[in-house]
């Protein structure tokens, strides 16, 4: 195993361990923003999660979830919050369709950490398709909430 792919597991265990953004209810939306959320069900494991995203213009104020699964897709919810902080919509959109391409790359694919950052950690996941939905299912929720919010 490369000293890479240890880095990119302590991540996921970290962000597992110590989740981002976890607990809707801990957080209310920013007063004014436009609020979006998303319940998706991973039928393949049962892993869930419900998301809520919330829009001060066209930058994103908030991410906030909750869920229960495995270790997985918990880091990705964590990772993806952190990730989508005060971004905006069209750099939350292509970091999305990046992160979806490196999840269908079967681990064939150019790390682009200075877009992804810690979620390029996932990039090892692409190689065992039942875990693409684990490490998906959190953004995929924030897709669907961002079209709501907007």
């Amino acid at each position: 195993m490369s000293g890479l792919d240890d880095l990119y597991r302590q991540i996921i265990l970290d962000h597992s361990k110590q989740a981002h953004g976890r607990g809707i209810d801990a957080a209310p939306a920013p007063e004014g923003t436009g609020v979006g959320s998303s319940h998706q069900i991973n039928p393949t494991c049962g892993d869930e999660i419900t998301l809520r995203l919330a829009l001060d213009g066209d930058r994103i104020a908030q991410v906030r979830w909750d869920g229960m699964g495995c270790s997985i897709s918990m880091a990705s919810a964590s990772v993806l919050t952190e990730l989508a902080k005060d971004m905006d919509v069209d750099g939350f959109r292509a970091a999305f369709e990046e992160f979806r391409g490196m999840m269908r790359s079967r681990d064939d694919f150019e790390e682009h950490e200075e877009t992804l950052g810690d979620a390029a950690a996932f990039a090892g996941v692409s190689r065992y398709p039942a875990r693409v939905k684990c490490a998906m299912l959190a953004w995929v929720a924030a897709e669907h909430a961002l079209a709501e919010a907007h």
